[in-house]
């Protein structure tokens, strides 16, 4: 198997890193895009939040689906498929003349994107050693959030200087070359084994995972996470733009910087886990997130930046272990347990999206805390949850 400080575990980590890149970079290009997509559209903040919702909603629902389709052809046909799938649809969405169209492009390349996802941390497990394969997911999840900055500055600046459609068409042949690349890199499989099983069977294996609480805890954890950091991200971006800040959209989109420190706790959950229970590092992610929630509470731009950094830096740590945990737990079917976290993730980013907008639109940033506080709140019991079910139930894992 591809062990760590060897030349396959950098070429292999290096390739599943461009990937996930790619895959950020395009799920949220349309993110610092929506106060002047509103004005384009003539829309609400509300409306125009379904063009990052309807495609991390369509990427929630094609999750299983890839993986289950990839228990039979292998993991890395499905993420070159997604890959090159990508530009294509991007192109596509070029000619989009309508809100309505262009939210359905963006829940087509939502469905592009779930491939690569679903599978490549399934991919990890099977080609990996133990050792190699937490530090190669915390490397992996530090990728989305370099694609998550990337896609959102370049779409902020390139939106607002030449308009959307050049964004759109910059990042679909930036997409093509990365995917060539990803391509050429990527060691084929070694460990994989086809399940040639009937649907039944796949359908029973998600039912599984389901069933048992030690994973679908952690799935769920993932999802209230993921619901609170993306929108609170989209929500500050009405904040600045709006008085008395008045900040251009180019300019606000610059807060996606504050993805770096994602970018390192990301990495570093990885050493968390060789010393400390990989439960009590989520709690810890979910306070220091909490902690820039509350700091954002004052009305100032250091103040928000402040914020943003301490909700980057929990929220990914807690991701980064709860994605972990899913890999390691699950016994059987890995790329459906997987895809099964994602999409808890991806569907609480978009119904999170909803809940904290529509709080921002009538109660102000105040109200935004207190919803958002009430988020931290479940996240700490559902950790709690799990670190209880850990112990209690040890049999779960082994009848997976």
């Amino acid at each position: 198997m591809i062990d760590v400080r060897t030349a396959e575990y950098r070429r292999a980590s290096f390739a599943l890193c461009l990937g996930s890149f790619l895959i950020f970079c395009n799920l949220y290009l349309f993110q610092p895009m929506l106060p002047l997509m509103a004005v384009t559209f003539e829309a609400s903040a509300t409306r125009v939040n379904w063009l990052v919702a309807a495609a991390t909603l369509a990427l929630a629902l094609s999750l299983v689906p890839w993986a289950v389709w990839s228990e039979r052809v292998g993991r890395r046909k499905i993420m070159m498929i997604s890959l090159m799938l990508m530009p294509l649809v991007g192109l596509l969405t070029v000619f989009a003349q309508s809100l309505l169209m262009l939210s359905v492009a963006r829940a087509m390349m939502g469905v592009a994107l779930a491939g690569f996802a679903a599978v490549a941390v399934a991919y990890m497990a099977e080609e990996f050693t133990p050792a190699a394969l937490m530090l190669a997911v915390g490397g992996y999840i530090s990728a989305n959030s370099l694609g998550g900055i990337a896609g959102r500055i370049s779409g902020g600046f390139l939106s607002e200087t030449y308009g959307w459609q050049v964004a759109v068409i910059v990042m679909a042949l930036f997409s093509l070359a990365v995917a060539l690349l990803v391509y050429k890199l990527l060691p084929p499989q070694r460990y994989f084994k086809p399940s040639h099983g009937q649907l039944r069977h796949q359908i029973r294996g998600v039912l599984r995972h389901l069933r048992n609480p030690v994973l679908w805890t952690a799935m769920l954890i993932g999802g209230v996470n993921f619901a609170l950091f993306v929108n609170l991200y989209t929500v500050m971006g009405f904040r600045l733009v709006a008085e008395p800040y008045l900040v251009p959209v180019s300019w606000a989109s610059m807060i996606f910087l504050c993805y770096l420190t994602g970018t390192v706790t990301a990495k570093l959950s990885g050493v968390w886990t060789l010393r400390f229970s990989s439960v009590s590092g989520m709690v810890l992610g979910a306070m220091v997130s909490a902690c820039g929630l509350w700091v954002a509470w004052f009305e100032s731009i250091p103040a928000m930046v402040i914020g943003l950094l301490l909700i980057s830096s929990g929220s990914f740590f807690t991701h980064s272990l709860a994605y972990g945990w899913v890999s390691q737990k699950a016994q059987t079917a890995k790329a459906t347990a997987t895809a099964l976290y994602l999409v808890h993730y991806y569907a609480g980013g978009s119904l999170g999206g909803f809940y904290l907008i529509y709080c921002w639109q009538h109660w102000g940033w105040g109200g935004v805390i207190v919803a958002g506080t009430v988020l931290y709140v479940v996240l700490c019991l559902l950790c709690y949850c799990l670190s209880r079910q850990e112990h209690e139930a040890p049999t779960d894992l082994a009848s997976q």
